[in-house]
């Protein structure tokens, strides 16, 4: 750009009236001063983050602003990054309903980055591991063809699932984040499933208290994404 500007004033130099000379010259700082600010600005555009999960991301049975979603846009806010953050997490979804749902998410919001938490509902339904991977990666692809950037969190299965099918499933998501170059949170409970204390009533969904450190678990892999452009 002071490439430009100079070139410009070696061409008024010579071209141009004394008069026109020194009228266009005192609008040149001006003009770079707008040029500098339209590319800040465009510079440090904030950026979109999808959400698409299911209750562990809907703040089911909590109040609202105590998810992990809330407490994420509150650090986001405290860190003065504007990211706007879309929850699209439905309690119940499968991969097949994100699936489904994604191309027009995609299609309104225009996202930078995806965060995919899906499948939970799938292995608790005992549902066959290669649809939900299916699914998983059918997702992915759509993300990427975007443009945007998938992040991927990953579950566990209760033992009660038997070992062969728990470890069948969690290998997915490793799998798919591999294939794709994508973030990994590998295991969205840790550090709580085995604290009963940090769950509801039905000892399935986590309570507030919990939701910190769930935020703890995902942060890592997706702070980086959510820098200015």
């Amino acid at each position: 750009m002071l490439i430009y500007l100079k070139k410009f004033r070696e061409q008024i130099s010579v071209k141009g009236s004394s008069r026109m000379r020194r009228r266009t010259l005192s609008l040149l700082p001006a003009a770079a001063l707008l040029l500098v600010s339209g590319m800040t600005s465009a510079y440090s555009a904030p950026k979109t983050l999808l959400v698409l999960g299911d209750s562990l991301s809907a703040e089911y049975g909590l109040a609202r602003g105590t998810g992990w979603v809330a407490l994420l846009e509150q650090r986001l806010q405290a860190q003065k990054n504007d990211t706007r953050i879309v929850n699209a997490s439905i309690s119940g979804e499968t991969t097949s309903g994100g699936r489904a749902r994604l191309p027009a998410l995609l299609a309104k919001h225009q996202p930078d980055v995806v965060l995919i938490e899906l499948g939970a509902n799938d292995g608790l339904r005992g549902l066959p591991v290669a649809v939900a991977e299916a699914n998983l990666r059918a997702m992915g692809d759509a993300v990427k063809k975007t443009g945007a950037q998938v992040v991927l969190v990953g579950m566990r299965m209760p033992p009660n699932y038997g070992r062969a099918y728990g470890e069948q499933f969690y290998g997915v998501y490793g799998k798919l984040a591999r294939e794709w170059k994508a973030p990994l949170v590998p295991f969205m409970f840790e550090g709580i499933a085995d604290q009963p204390q940090l769950f509801q009533a039905d000892r399935m969904h986590p309570n507030a208290q919990a939701h910190p450190t769930i935020l703890k678990n995902i942060w890592p892999q997706l702070a980086p994404l959510l820098k200015a452009k």
